[in-house]
């Protein structure tokens, strides 16, 4: 079966994360993608360990579905076939810092003129205008000026970044998201358009309820380790052999929390007989429900927290995730073959689609593995493959195998 975008081709000028995981969804979903590498490569290529032959764990992980190709786009060869391969893409996306497509005559009047129909898509670190556009993007950074390390940490603790680049990630999937929506409005006014994506918009939206309880109360946000600024008890607990998440949502699952834990007296408390009562409380409450979850094991907690209606989990190693039950019977964990690490395991894909599903349909791409195979494809001529192949043929191997 096809998937819903095959038959669309996207260019991929992007490296790193944000970029990568965009056009590897889009890949996903049938999309033709061609990847454009400089001679050295995608710099995540080798940031590693663990490497699998020669490639960083890292890469392999937001670049399946896609053909690589070497290109030097400070040579006259190499920006004549992204130009040629711009004027064949239904979507672009870049990931430069602003205006280098426009140094290099590939801006906005170009794609009007030449390309139309293309939807192209720029993801930078601060948006193509304000008083920082100029500046480059790190997930870090990022994380740091948008507020999201202050609100993530131990209270009292120091400013804490996520365990994932979760900035980057969820700017690549506002990209993908943006992408489709201009693909569905070219089918309406058949023309393509210019859609953007940037690390600080992305970090101002995921404060998401933090950023409206500011906004609503005018009160600094704060850090509440594994707790919840709205909601109590919700964070995690220390049973006898093991941590344990627990998320009550609402008066009534307190109420039978307190049942379980031997306190009824708790929900007739005024301190503790509503959420906002135990907002005001926190402490209190989450103490008391502290010691009672010292005395049972996690199993035995899990199995009455569950059989009473009330949200809880494990809290599991990513070794343990990967090979949960669950994640099996959803398919998160796929296996292909790569050209030299041979047998390789990916994550999954984290959405279905029943009548045109995604697919993995190509391993993450070696540097340059088809840069003859695509120019052979744009029918360039000989003197140009050849010149193409020797400018970044050598370069591409010697990267390689300096990884291996």
């Amino acid at each position: 079966m096809m998937g819903p975008l095959s038959g669309i081709k996207v260019l991929d000028l992007t490296r790193v994360l944000a970029g990568p995981l965009c056009t590897m969804t889009l890949g996903d979903l049938g999309a033709e993608v061609i990847k454009v590498e400089s001679p050295q490569g995608d710099e995540t290529r080798g940031w590693g360990p663990p490497h699998a032959g020669g490639e960083a764990a890292y890469f392999l992980g937001v670049n399946r579905n896609k053909r690589s190709i070497v290109l030097d786009l400070k040579s006259d060869e190499g920006r004549q076939v992204v130009e040629r391969l711009m004027r064949e893409a239904d979507i672009l996306v870049e990931n430069y810092k602003s205006g280098t497509l426009e140094r290099w005559g590939f801006g906005e009047e170009w794609r009007l003129a030449h390309a139309p129909q293309q939807v192209r898509c720029s993801i930078t670190g601060y948006g193509p205008s304000g008083p920082r556009s100029a500046d480059p993007g790190y997930d870090f950074i990022l994380q740091a000026e948008t507020g999201l390390m202050s609100i993530t940490g131990a209270l009292g603790g120091e400013p804490t970044k996520h365990g994932v680049a979760i900035v980057d990630i969820a700017t690549g999937l506002y990209a993908t998201i943006a992408i489709l929506a201009a693909l569905r409005a070219r089918e309406q006014t058949g023309a393509g358009q210019a859609v953007s994506a940037s690390l600080y918009e992305t970090g101002i939206s995921l404060l998401a309820n933090v950023a409206s309880n500011h906004l609503v109360s005018g009160r600094e946000a704060g850090r509440f380790g594994n707790g919840h600024p709205n909601i109590v008890p919700y964070r995690t607990f220390a049973t006898r052999d093991g941590d344990i998440a627990l998320a009550v949502g609402n008066d009534m699952q307190f109420a039978r929390l307190a049942r379980l834990a031997g306190k009824p007296q708790w929900s007739d408390d005024p301190r503790m007989q509503t959420n906002v009562a135990r907002v005001k409380n926190r402490d209190l409450v989450d103490n008391a429900v502290a010691e009672a979850m010292a005395d049972q094991t996690a199993a035995w907690w899990l199995a009455e927290l569950k059989a009473a209606g009330i949200p809880c989990g494990r809290v599991n190693s990513v070794s343990d995730a990967l090979s949960d039950a669950q994640t099996l019977a959803r398919d998160m964990i796929l296996d292909t073959d790569h050209p030299t690490a041979g047998p390789l395991r990916l994550l999954g894909f984290p959405f279905k689609l029943a009548a045109t599903p995604h697919s993995m349909r190509r391993p993450p791409p070696l540097l340059g593995e088809h840069t003859a195979q695509v120019i052979d494809e744009l029918g360039l001529g000989e003197a140009l493959r050849s010149a193409l192949l020797d400018q970044t043929g050598p370069d591409a191997i010697l990267a390689h195998e300096a990884r291996t």
